[in-house]
Parts: structure tokens; C-alpha cells; sequence
């Protein structure tokens, strides 16, 4: 069994394989993947609320985007603008976009994963200062490598020189991790898989993958850094609320991408997803228990800000 392209936050296989999600075009030994040039980055409001309570943000993993990552199917929209807005009935739901392509054309991204975390706390601020949002709650929904850009998003915030961009993690409700590694050997495992094993074409430029191996010891500060901040919180009596889910399904070839022992943080809830690393953000159905178990947690978040009472001078954030 052989993959042959990544494509919309998803894996295709070669036809006639029984869980295929598509059948990908002949390719012939020459043949490259294309990707676009350009990618979808900073903010986009996909459901705005004029009485909003609290902001959603979702942020994609490798090789997504932040639309198609959370497009089911054969479905042009994401399930966050099309699912969601009659569920979270007082959030404002937003997506983040990053140049998360190992290969792009002829040219391999180059930020670091602390790049992208500075850049979703510059934009963020400012889109959230523009929608007069900057001291509203803010729950992150993060996929995969996500999830590690919204740690050090967090973090970059907290004690931050700036006042305004401190207001992100003053603000942060809680972070759904969505196969986000948090520990273990996931940067080894994945050192080993093949660019053909994941369909992508080889490049002579340094790819994400290499980078991220590269600052394996910065990633490890971002988890300590993390786990450390959470506790002082708890000891402060402000909660921020974590929820982790992980895979149940293999990628054919790769295997589990994130292992439930990797998707795993001490003390906090954790879900499984009956599919693999890529699929398990596509829903196409309020039905799907993906789902249901997704909103079980956000539409609890969400009502727990509604009950707040009005603190002075409009300030909501450090919420317990």
C-alpha cells in the first residue's frame, strides 16, 4: 500500500484500497504532488457574534490549512462555520492559517515553530483588538503540530512586555489538543518516516519535519514551560481547562502518528477519536461522536463563561 499525496489535511491511498478517502490521480514516477505557492495565513472569521462571549480559535497541524484541514469530505466548507455557530450560540469562531507545507512548490517553509507561535499571537491580538474582542475568553481548538504552536503562543504572551499581547494568555479558557504529542519519542518516530512514505516530495531545502527535529530541545522547554505555568495557575486558583484527544486508527505505512501515551497530559480529560491522525478533524455530521465528544467540552467551556458575572472595566480574562 503506497501513499501518494497529502492533500486538503487528508491522506490519499492508491485506488482499491477499502479506506480510502478518494482515488488520487495516476501519477507517473516523475510526478510531484503539487501544492499551492501560496497558503491561507493570519486570522479568518468564519462565524461572527454580535453578543459574543468567547472567542474559538482553531489552528491546523502539518501540511494543513485553515480551511481545508477542517473540511470534511467532499464538503468546501469547514464544520467549524457550517456545524458549530448553532451549538456555540454566544462564540465568535475564528481559524489561523500558517505556512505548515513541508513543500510548497519548489520552496520548503522555513519559520521555526516559534515563528508561527509569534505570529499567532501578533495576529491574533490584532484581529481580536479590531473586533473590540482583545479582554473576551478564548478557547484554542488545536490539530497536531497545532497544538505545540498554541503552547508557545501562550506562553510567548505570558509576562510579555507588551501589555496588549499579554491579553491572550490573561484571556486563554481552555486548549482542546486534537493529536497533539506532548511527550515521548513522536520526534523520532517521526524522523524515520520517509518523505515518499508521506507523499511528499523531496526537497533540497531544510523541510518543517527537519526543522522541528532540529529544535527537539526547544520543544521539550515548551512542554515543561507549559505544564509548569498550568500548575502555578491551579495554585493561583485560575484553571485553564485542558482537553486532549487522540487516534484510534493507523495510517497505512506510518502507523499511529501520536500515540495516546503522547497525546496524554497528567490530570486532564482525555478522548478518543475513532479515526486516524488526519481524519479525526473531518466531520461532516453533528452525529459524527468525534464530534459530539468535541462539543461536549466546548458547549461546558462555553456556558461556564456565560455564567460569569460582569467584572469592572469590561475585564474577563483570568477567569477560574
Amino acid at each position: 500500500m503506497k501513499l501518494t499525496e497529502v492533500f486538503k489535511g487528508g491522506w490519499r491511498k492508491d485506488k482499491g484500497s477499502p479506506s480510502s478517502r478518494v482515488d488520487p490521480p495516476k501519477l507517473s514516477q516523475s510526478a510531484e504532488p503539487s501544492f499551492p505557492f501560496e497558503f491561507p495565513d493570519g486570522v479568518e472569521v468564519l462565524h461572527d457574534c454580535p453578543n459574543a462571549t468567547v472567542d474559538v480559535c482553531f489552528v491546523h497541524g502539518l501540511t494543513g490549512d485553515r480551511i481545508t484541514t477542517w473540511c470534511a469530505q467532499d464538503q468546501s466548507e469547514p464544520w467549524p462555520k457550517t456545524l458549530l455557530p448553532s451549538k456555540l450560540i454566544t462564540a465568535r469562531i475564528i481559524t489561523y492559517g500558517y505556512d505548515a507545507y513541508v513543500m510548497r512548490g519548489p520552496v520548503a517553509g522555513s519559520n521555526r515553530l516559534i515563528d508561527h507561535a509569534t505570529n499567532l499571537l501578533n495576529d491574533l491580538t490584532t484581529d481580536r483588538d479590531l473586533h473590540n474582542a482583545a479582554t473576551r475568553p478564548i478557547i484554542f481548538v488545536a490539530h497536531s503540530l497545532g497544538g505545540l504552536v498554541c503552547k508557545q503562543a501562550i506562553l510567548s504572551s505570558r509576562n510579555n512586555p507588551d501589555a496588549h499581547l499579554r491579553n491572550v494568555f490573561n484571556c486563554t479558557k481552555g486548549v482542546i489538543f486534537m493529536g497533539t504529542p506532548h511527550k515521548g519519542s513522536w520526534m523520532a518516530d517521526w524522523a524515520k518516516i520517509s518523505a515518499s512514505a508521506l507523499g511528499l516530495v523531496k526537497s533540497t531545502n531544510k523541510s518543517l519535519l527537519e526543522i522541528l527535529r532540529a529544535d527537539n530541545q526547544l520543544l521539550e522547554a515548551i512542554q515543561i514551560g507549559f505544564w509548569s505555568m498550568i500548575r502555578e495557575l491551579q495554585g493561583n486558583s485560575r484553571r485553564v481547562e485542558v482537553t486532549c484527544f487522540f487516534e484510534e486508527l493507523p495510517l497505512p505505512v506510518v502507523g499511529k502518528v501520536v500515540s495516546k501515551d503522547s497525546a496524554t497530559l497528567e490530570g486532564y480529560n482525555l478522548m478518543s477519536i475513532h479515526a486516524n491522525h488526519c481524519d479525526m478533524v473531518h466531520f461532516s455530521s453533528v452525529n459524527d461522536i468525534g464530534l459530539k465528544r468535541l462539543l461536549g467540552e466546548l458547549v461546558r467551556w462555553e456556558r461556564e463563561v456565560r455564567s460569569l458575572p460582569e467584572q469592572i472595566d469590561g475585564l474577563i480574562c483570568g477567569i477560574s
